[in-house]
Formats: C-alpha cells, sequence, structure tokens
C-alpha cells in the first residue's frame, strides 16, 4: 500500500531551510497532560505486569503526574522562561481544571490529543472518529478560550481518515508522524496541514521504557540538539523534547530535565518556541499562509 499523505523528500535535495534571526535550532517543548481511565486494565506500560481493572500500580504513578509531577515541570520551565506546547487529553478540562489555569496563566499553547490516553483513534469507525476529534477540540476551547491549531494523536495512533478529519476540524498541524527534522505539508482532502517535528526518542516515555537512566535522558536532550545545531548552520532544523509529568516530574529525574535546558539555553542562534509559532511562521515563509 502506498503512503497518500506525502511526498518523499531527501534532506540532501531540499533548498536551505532558514528559522528566524538566523537560528539553527527551533526547539519546542511538548507536555503531555493526560487523564487515564481507572477501569482500564492495559495502559500500554512500561513494566510487564498486567493486573485489574482497577490496575492500581500503573493508574496511581500516572495519577501521580497531575498531583505533584506537573507542578515540578511548570516550575522548571519558568525558571528558563520556557512557553511549553501542552498535549492535552479534553477530559483534562474538566477533571483536574487547576492544571488547566496554571497553563493558561503562563500562555501555555494547548494542542488536541483526544478525550482520554485510554481511547486511542485507532480501530474507530469514521463516525466515532468525527466524534471524538470534534468533543476534543470542543471542550479545549471552551475552557481555554482558544481554539486548537495542533493535534497529537492519543499513543500517536490513527485512522486513514485522521488528517482529513483534523484538517476539516481546523487542525494546521500534525505530529503523529515522527519522520523528519522539519516540517511539510500532508496530503488532504479539503483544507491544509503540515507534519511537525515530534520526539519518539527524545520521549521521556520512551527512553524511560528502554530502561534508560535519567542522567542518559538527560545527555540524549544534549546530544540531539548538539548534532541538529551542528547540522542548522546550513540547514536549520527543528527539535522537540517531549514530556509526561508522571515520568520526568519524579523527583530524582526533574533536574536532569533542568540541567538539559541550561545546555541548550547556554547557546546562540537557538530559537525556543511553541508548536503553534513554528507553525504559523512555517506557513507564512513556505505556504503564504497566515494562521489566526
Amino acid at each position: 500500500m502506498e503512503n497518500i499523505r506525502y511526498d518523499y523528500s531527501p534532506l540532501i535535495t531540499r533548498k536551505p531551510f532558514k528559522l528566524p534571526d538566523r537560528a539553527r535550532v527551533a526547539v519546542w517543548v511538548g507536555v503531555n497532560i493526560e487523564h487515564f481511565d481507572i477501569g482500564t486494565a492495559d495502559f500500554g506500560e512500561l513494566r510487564p505486569y498486567r493486573a485489574g481493572p482497577p490496575n492500581v500500580m500503573d493508574y496511581s504513578v500516572r495519577d501521580y503526574g497531575n498531583r505533584v509531577g506537573i507542578w515540578r515541570v511548570m516550575e522548571t520551565l519558568d525558571k528558563h522562561n520556557i512557553k511549553a506546547s501542552v498535549l492535552l487529553n479534553s477530559d483534562v478540562c474538566s477533571r483536574y481544571p487547576i492544571i488547566i489555569e496554571e497553563c493558561k496563566k503562563r500562555h501555555w499553547e494547548f494542542l488536541g490529543h483526544g478525550t482520554s490516553n485510554s481511547s486511542p483513534l485507532g480501530g474507530l469507525s469514521e463516525a466515532e472518529e468525527r466524534q471524538v476529534i470534534a468533543t476534543s477540540l470542543d471542550t479545549i476551547t471552551q475552557a481555554v478560550q482558544q481554539r486548537p491549531i495542533g493535534w497529537l494523536g492519543p499513543a500517536l495512533q490513527e485512522t486513514f481518515n485522521t488528517p482529513d478529519i483534523l484538517a476539516e476540524n481546523g487542525i494546521k498541524y500534525l505530529c503523529d508522524w515522527c519522520c523528519d527534522d522539519q516540517p511539510f505539508p500532508m496530503k488532504v482532502k479539503r483544507g491544509s496541514l503540515i507534519s511537525m517535528p515530534y520526539a519518539q526518542d527524545i520521549n521521556d516515555r520512551a527512553a524511560f521504557r528502554r530502561q534508560v537512566s535519567h542522567q542518559q535522558f538527560g545527555e540524549m536532550i544534549k546530544d540531539q540538539f548538539d548534532t541538529l545545531y551542528q547540522e542548522g548552520a546550513n540547514h536549520a532544523r527543528i527539535m522537540c523534547i517531549a514530556l509526561h509529568p508522571f515520568l520526568i516530574g519524579q523527583p530524582f529525574r526533574i533536574g536532569y530535565l533542568d540541567k538539559a535546558l541550561q545546555y541548550i539555553k547556554g547557546h546562540n542562534e537557538v530559537w525556543i518556541a511553541t508548536g503553534r509559532e513554528i507553525a504559523s511562521w512555517y506557513y507564512e515563509n513556505f505556504m503564504d499562509m497566515k494562521l489566526t
């Protein structure tokens, strides 16, 4: 089966890719703020255990992120004056409204991320998927008074209809397709959509599932940055740091995020941005469109 969503574009054949103010790298921090159903048995676990429901072990550690971990993440990003892009399950809006209010105070961006991480899109009928996407986006819009233009699927799951449905609902950039270090246009039936570089590897969940230590994860962030920074002298790059408060927000891990961000901010020619800011710049400069 052919991939109909985008054309193959080898990096070496592209025109030089430039960012604002001659930045070599645009770095955006994606914070996954999620809700999990306690009636779920399988949480896509980091450990080989299955139990319940109630699967207390797996549910409770995720609940730690919304009770404690998120505040450590906020304090760390505040320290470095970084605005996050929140990959938001819309159920968070009603269940943990204080988190939404604190994100709004910081002028963080909100992206759609489904209704719950217990409800991925894979396997849904078109009608069911349309309902989930519309509910997620409408709920977030009502809570934050701005409609999301970005989307990350729960567990990065899609159907073959997902990009078309998202574009019809006003989504302008999609983070599921982790196949490039630069944004690129995607093919949809109506409207416009680009792929935004997200991170499956510079991602605390993926790293800790592979038994990477917290120290090693901090070094991974710096190593990723170093390579992209060097390459970006001629061909700018986008770098995402993907975080989950129940993981990076643990006391023994948060300091390594702090050190990695301090390292990145110690370099010139770096654009610390939100996903929305990067997408808006790309649309204006490469697609001759202004996003509102």
